[in-house]
């Protein structure tokens, strides 16, 4: 499995953008591979990401191992926890 991150190039949200940024440090930090993928570039994206999040008004940023849903929480334990 392949653990992807789901985000947005384009949020007016500051706290979005900081979430997305925290993530890929931590993941980056840990030497975890990861795709990204936008989903303001497709609608498919978006409708994937709320599919696997399992909540159709999921906002990114969004975790997913494969179609196992992760959150966005995973990475403030993986941070602190040391373990992802």
């Amino acid at each position: 499995m392949s653990v992807t991150v789901f985000y947005a190039s384009v949020s007016g949200s500051l706290e979005v953008k900081k979430r997305q940024e925290r993530i890929n440090s931590v993941l980056s930090s840990k030497k975890i591979a990861y795709k990204s993928i936008d989903i303001t570039q497709k609608p498919e994206h978006k409708d994937l990401m709320r599919k696997i999040a399992n909540n159709p008004t999921a906002m990114p940023p969004q975790i997913a191992n494969g179609s196992n849903y992760c959150g966005v929480s995973v990475a403030h334990a993986g941070k602190s926890n040391k373990e992802l």
